[in-house]
């Protein structure tokens, strides 16, 4: 099985992604986002576009994670953003039209709700400028400029099912994909400090130094 996790930028496709991994033995998270991150290094600066604009990357996400559902025994996690109907049939349609079982979630909040979420997303950018690494300045203002765009297109019916995510937590809502996926997760231990010192090791693991 493929869980797809959909969503806005910043809309918590990542950390909900390895909330699930981390209470679902066996599972695996495979980001289409680092096969994009792939074909970005292979260019040159001023050429590196949005890589969902590639057919490589579509591509090259259906092969991967048709390797991985293939062989992988356990489920696959896979948090992506796509908004484009066209883009959307030549990933997770392709999928499906190769057999495999692929549940597919969008996370939606509002406009403010992710906009906060951003801006804590951006002090791990911060600390990581602090500690003399860049981080990628500009990420965080790019994923405002497709903000509007996103949550319009993401709210298609298409694009369901749909979990409003506004006052639920990451723990919730993995709890809440998994039940509509028939899955059995772990009970959720952790308090909030340990969630929140977690949710914080994942951000800064996923912050990109290029």
């Amino acid at each position: 099985m493929l869980l797809w996790i959909n969503g806005p930028f910043g809309g918590g496709k990542t950390q909900t992604a390895y909330e699930i991994h981390r209470r679902l033995p066996g599972s695996v998270v495979c980001d289409p986002e680092h096969v994009g991150f792939g074909l970005h290094r292979t260019l040159p600066p001023a050429l590196r576009g949005d890589f969902r604009e590639l057919v490589s990357w579509r591509q090259g996400v259906v092969e991967v994670l048709d390797l991985a559902l293939t062989r992988h025994k356990g489920v696959v996690i896979a948090p992506m953003t796509v908004t484009d109907s066209g883009h959307f049939a030549e990933t997770v349609g392709r999928l499906r039209e190769l057999g495999h079982d692929v549940r597919h979630f969008t996370l939606l909040a509002g406009r403010g709700t992710v906009l906060r979420r951003l801006r804590e997303r951006g002090l791990g950018h911060l600390l990581a400028r602090i500690a003399g690494r860049s981080a990628g300045p500009g990420r965080e203002s790019w994923a405002v400029r497709q903000l509007d765009h996103c949550l319009e297109r993401l709210r298609e019916p298409e694009f369901a099912e749909h979990l409003w995510t506004d006052h639920v937590t990451v723990p919730e809502t993995a709890d809440r994909i998994a039940a509509l996926a028939g899955l059995a997760l772990r009970p959720d231990t952790d308090g909030p400090l340990r969630t929140r010192l977690r949710q914080a090791k994942v951000g800064v693991r996923h912050i990109r130094f290029d």
